[in-house]
């Protein structure tokens, strides 16, 4: 129990193995419900989770453990990942718990922890509650055991933050919306706030069965999405992943537009709306398109690090409010604490309307420079991603590049890949330096 069992987002992994284990799960809560019991009362935990089927018992074995350590718990159900950072901070209890791994399949799991601000904890927290794993699980005596209950309308208060999020004059009637749910987190919530606003909705992948989350739809699966808006006649269309904080969307031309292009819609209406509060952050992933169109504004645009704890950090930094990745990730910080998924469709919709446009000509302010991104499946990504050969054709590669592009090659921090972007002017060039690329790294043998 002396390894470090956080992650850059929480813990996550394959059901069964590991970390995501009934055993291990209970210990975890127990370690959880003992640090914050520390604080000198009683301390109040939220639990919610999305889909799989493995969240039945994750959330009975982390219930056990935060009622066995003396704290209180509140039971959520099926509900996004940020609805859990706002219901933490809402009901002023000490700390979220969500259990999804997101985009991963049904048979991958994980914990995020949120604190009762509604923000991801920092590392002293992380620290006390690595350090209590290890020490001996002693369960409290019966006077002194948590209590448990469900908050029933748990959904219900989400749906009306969210509406809360946009202006009183706000309203979608006349909009046709195509919203995929990847048979997750939102499969309630999302439908209903769009609809509650007065938008057309035709749905998708909203028959969780805990198996089919993200299976083939979700924002890493967006075709089905791109066809049913040509088919629907829709406005636009957005596809959302398992848990809720992220989303791609679609315009009604059926294009695929990206956090990057979202993030810049965004800005730009907050932009003119004189509420854009410094300048946006993106990642080291963030296209170079993006980078130029917000020069072109004269906005200022900084990289973090792939993840959105790096985004929040450096908007903490700078007292900044806007940032996000390509994968969809949307931080307003003004609006909630987290990534969600919901209100960033929300404010690409005000941007809409502000604009008398469609989505397509609000977005097409930016021009994507060619990017390739190749997840390479390779035993130890961060063992091939320091290997000299690997290290030395990139190398290479940069040089041949020169200012005309830029390489980025790293571990996943969710998943067991290695994960090649590429960027560039010519596109051409650009397939051709990510495949030798990946080909280099599957060629690699570790000893």
């Amino acid at each position: 129990m002396g390894q470090k069992h956080f992650g850059t987002d929480g813990i996550r992994g394959l059901v069964g193995k590991n970390q995501i284990t009934p055993e291990f799960c209970l210990r975890l809560s127990w370690a959880i419900g003992k640090v914050f019991t520390q604080e000198g009362r009683r301390p109040h935990i939220l639990i919610g989770k999305d889909t799989r089927i493995s969240g039945y018992m994750l959330e009975s074995v982390l219930q056990s453990g935060f009622v066995s350590a003396g704290a209180d718990v509140s039971l959520l159900g099926p509900i996004p990942t940020p609805a859990i950072a706002y219901l933490t901070r809402a009901l002023n209890a000490d700390a979220g718990v969500v259990i999804s791994a997101s985009h991963n399949p049904y048979y991958d799991n994980g914990i995020k922890l949120f604190d009762g601000k509604g923000n991801k904890l920092g590392d002293e927290l992380e620290q006390k509650i690595e350090a209590m794993i290890g020490q001996p699980m002693v369960c409290e005596d019966s006077a002194s055991l948590g209590r448990a209950s469900r908050i029933n309308d748990a959904p219900g208060r989400y749906v009306e933050f969210c509406k809360n999020s946009v202006p009183r004059d706000f309203s979608l009637r006349g909009i046709k919306i195509v919203l995929d749910c990847a048979h997750g987190a939102t499969y309630q919530t999302g439908p209903r706030v769009f609809a509650e606003l007065g938008a057309e909705v035709v749905t998708m992948s909203v028959e969780p069965d805990g198996f089919n989350i993200n299976e083939r739809c979700g924002s890493t699966h967006p075709e089905q999405l791109q066809q049913r808006v040509i088919e629907e006649a829709a406005d636009l269309g957005i596809a959302f992943d398992g848990d809720g904080d992220r989303l791609v969307m679609v315009d009604e031309k059926g294009e695929l537009l990206d956090g990057d292009h979202l993030l810049y819609v965004i800005t730009r209406s907050r932009q003119a709306r004189q509420t854009l509060q410094g300048g946006v952050v993106g990642t080291v992933m963030s296209n170079l398109g993006l980078e130029r169109a917000l020069q072109e504004l004269s906005v200022p645009f900084v990289r973090a690090k792939v993840g959105d704890r790096h985004i929040m950090e450096a908007l903490h930094q700078r007292q900044w409010t806007l940032g996000g990745e390509p994968s969809g990730h949307i931080l307003t910080l003004d609006l909630c604490s987290t990534g969600d998924a919901i209100i960033a469709g929300l404010q690409v919709l005000v941007a809409m309307q502000d604009a008398g446009l469609q989505l397509s000509e609000v977005a097409s302010g930016l021009t994507k420079a060619p990017q390739l991104l190749i997840n390479v499946d390779v035993d130890s990504p961060a063992a091939v991603c320091e290997h000299t050969d690997l290290v030395t054709a990139i190398a290479a590669h940069e040089e041949s590049l020169g200012d005309r592009g830029r390489i980025l090659v790293r571990p996943s921090g969710t998943e067991p890949l290695l994960r090649i972007m590429v960027e560039g002017e010519d596109e051409t060039e650009v397939t051709r330096v990510a495949e030798d690329l990946a080909a280099q790294a599957q060629a690699i043998t570790l000893s």
